[in-house]
């Protein structure tokens, strides 16, 4: 049986607040939607969060057997400040301000957000589709609404007919649990917003103002798509009318989502998601991230420690490792005291795939017990990621199989099968590197002070055998000093750097 057939998955559904019993629309192929960044500005934590939770549930579907086609777009036009329907566009804000063309921001700021995710070690999509590159794809979605009479156009504008669409058997307010009628009654009067028939419509396509940089033509003149309908363009023209997953922070869920499932319904007369996924926010020292209060933290921030609320610099794998240890739909707090925490506990857990890497099997004694309790572990591991991507808990199976490794390290025996011992192997590596996407940042892994260790060993080594005890004494204490630990046993010398 394979993994994908042995591997019952169940998701937490946005859409019903329920977790649901994963079923593709057509395995083994999995389609997976994911909301890129809007690129005026340097990707921050809680977008890198976002981005690394749905990284390992991208990883953990490849890891079973899926086929999975992976989309995240990129925002570079007709997102507005504020999300609002009036007003400048970010990107061209932003050109306006830094005195460069808005596709120079656009190139600059995306290049940052590559680059993050790479230190991230962080899967590129299988393909990342610009709103600028899809305008066309884009225009003619808005023709298919206007065709079906859920939408009307005003003055070189387009906006999607929420009471019309409600009327007609859609349900807008499904997804965030808000209610028409409250939607109208608590909405307020924006500038502008008079030309709409009811404050809950939304635009489709904007009608270019003089100064407005950006636009393109359009059968409604010249201007620029609404900022919701790109990702249902771009979706449906990568992952078909209906796929599996959408993906995005929970900030998105309204208005940016319910809108999304409001045009593909009106456009294409299928809801376009089978399951809605969100990730929660971040939190720093205990108050949520704002500009205003400057309670902020950018990723370069992290990695060379030049920010008043931290401690010191910590690595890209330490803080996507820290990351893990809460589930995606938790509000995770950033501070220096978790952060420490977290890089004593990756240390621990690359060093246990160090020594299991050099170890070798060896046929002895094989305990019924000691080898059921490798395989619940084993068996933990896929359940505990089954239930909705439960990473915390999945981790916690990691370390239980560290101490399991180095005991048999320290007792220098293989109490398991070999059978059992490479099912050990297999799933302890491929959770740490495929699954979660975690590689040593060890210096030494890369050949040259492993070298240097092993010279320094055999320098020990033969000042012992020449009975040199103050020389062998010197090399332990100094690479001890180092954070260098030596362990001497019959089979030679060890090494575990802390």
């Amino acid at each position: 049986m394979s993994k994908i057939d042995s591997n019952q998955i169940f998701i937490y559904n946005s859409l019903n607040g329920e977790k649901e019993e994963f079923k593709p629309v057509s395995k083994p192929n999995l389609g997976i939607y994911v909301c890129g960044p809007t690129v005026y500005s340097y990707v921050h934590l809680g977008n890198c969060r976002t981005f690394l939770s749905f990284d390992n549930v991208v990883r953990y579907f490849k890891f079973l057997g899926y086929n999975v086609r992976y989309v995240r777009n990129i925002t570079d036009a007709g997102h507005l400040v504020d999300d609002a329907e009036q007003g400048e566009d970010k990107i061209s804000k932003k050109a306006r301000l830094e005195k460069l063309e808005p596709m120079e921001i656009v190139q600059k700021y995306t290049l940052d957000f590559h680059d993050v995710l790479k230190k991230f070690n962080a899967l590129p999509p299988s393909i990342e589709p610009t709103a600028t590159g899809h305008i066309i794809e884009q225009i003619n979605m808005v023709k298919t609404i206007l065709d079906k009479g859920l939408a009307y156009e005003v003055n070189g504008s387009v906006y999607f007919d929420v009471k019309k669409y409600n009327e007609e058997g859609g349900n807008y307010g499904e997804l965030s649990g808000r209610n028409i009628d409250e939607l109208m009654a608590g909405s307020r009067a924006l500038d502008g917003q008079s030309e709409k028939k009811n404050p809950q419509d939304f635009a489709l396509w904007k009608k270019a103002s003089p100064e407005h940089i950006m636009r393109w033509d359009s059968p409604w003149g010249e201007g620029f798509p609404g900022w919701h309908l790109e990702c249902s363009a771009m979706g449906t023209k990568y992952l078909g009318e209906q796929f599996d997953i959408h993906g995005g922070g929970m900030d998105l869920k309204f208005p940016h989502h319910e809108c999304e499932i409001a045009q593909g319904k009106a456009c294409n007369g299928v809801s376009p998601v089978n399951y809605w996924m969100h990730a929660n926010m971040l939190t720093l020292n205990g108050q949520k991230m704002s500009k205003s209060t400057g309670n902020t933290l950018l990723p370069h921030e992290l990695f060379s420690g030049d920010n008043s609320l931290l401690e010191k610099a910590y690595s890209p794998m330490v803080v996507r490792f820290f990351m893990l240890q809460a589930h995606y739909r938790s509000v995770l707090d950033f501070s220096s005291e978790a952060l420490n925490a977290s890089e004593k506990g990756f240390n621990k857990l690359m060093e246990a795939k160090k020594a299991l890497s050099q170890l070798e099997y060896k046929s002895g004694t094989v305990s019924e017990s000691e080898e059921q309790k490798v395989l619940d572990m084993i068996a933990a591991s896929y359940a505990n990621m089954n239930d909705d991507f439960n990473t915390p808990k999945t981790i916690a199976v990691l370390f239980e199989m560290v101490s399991k490794i180095n005991k048999m390290v320290t007792n220098n025996s293989i109490d398991l099968s070999e059978k059992v011992f490479n099912e050990l192997r297999a799933t302890f590596n491929g959770f740490i590197e495929d699954v979660f996407g975690l590689v040593s940042e060890n210096k030494n892994d890369n050949g040259v002070l492993d070298g240097a260790l092993e010279l320094l060993i055999n320098m020990r080594k033969e000042a012992k055998q020449n009975k040199d005890y103050a020389l062998s004494d010197q090399i332990r204490d100094k690479l001890s000093e180092l954070g260098v630990q030596l362990k001497d046993s019959k089979e030679g010398t060890t090494y575990t750097i802390k």
